[in-house]
């Protein structure tokens, strides 16, 4: 199959690359697979061109997904490359929930592009919480993902436990002291978050959450 051109894919053929990533990995097909996510840029680049200029928002984010955490993803999940609406993405932390809604309702309003909303925050993912919001731009699905930034340092931990331990330690796997910690942290975040007046309880959380990156960095890395 050529591919000099990235639209030569049909939604069908990515797919079948998809599935064919799933059993095995041919250079040809990690070929496919990186134009494919070098595809998104363009619509990226404009997200976040809007988030930045029109809203005055500090974005972080990639372009583009790895090829090895598609093929891992794929493997983990039964969802098809076409669906997957992470290839491409961006980051936005705020200081708190209040924050957090009125980013959603400002990003939503102003951006003239469908927009599904996900909300992690009562129900989280292996004890991950954040707002998402996935953008759709021509064939492509851009994530932003909106943090606060209790959520954001709880992510990071996990993503330590992760390094140190295995991937599987941010989908619910992994040791069972460690999947407890995750769990209890994420839980007495949203609490603190949830009540009102409570700076100096998330000022704490803040620094507990640092602590652990911190200490640990070193055997972590």
């Amino acid at each position: 199959m050529s591919s000099d051109k990235l639209t030569e894919l049909s939604r069908s053929e990515v797919d079948r690359l998809g599935n064919r990533l799933r059993s095995a990995v041919t250079v040809e097909d990690l070929r496919l697979l990186d134009k494919y996510r070098r595809s998104f840029a363009s619509e990226y680049e404009a997200v976040v061109l809007h988030l930045r200029n029109s809203l005055h928002l500090n974005v972080s984010g990639r372009p583009a997904k790895s090829t090895t955490a598609i093929v891992d993803k794929l493997k983990r999940e039964s969802i098809r490359l076409s669906q997957m609406q992470d290839v491409a993405g961006c980051r936005i932390i705020v200081e708190d929930i209040t924050a957090q809604d009125e980013l959603v309702l400002a990003i939503t309003s102003t951006l003239q592009l469908p927009i599904s909303v996900f909300d992690r925050r009562e129900i989280p993912s292996h004890g991950y919480r954040a707002v998402h919001l996935i953008v759709k731009s021509g064939e492509h699905s851009i994530e932003i993902q909106i943090r606060t930034q209790l959520q954001h340092l709880w992510a990071e931990v996990s993503e330590k436990f992760a390094d140190r331990h295995s991937m599987d330690v941010k989908y619910g796997g992994g040791p069972v002291d460690v999947v407890n910690l995750l769990r209890a942290l994420s839980m007495l975040g949203k609490d603190i978050e949830a009540l009102p007046h409570a700076e100096p309880l998330r000022a704490n959380m803040h620094e507990l959450l640092a602590k652990i990156i911190k200490e640990n960095r070193d055997i972590f890395s």
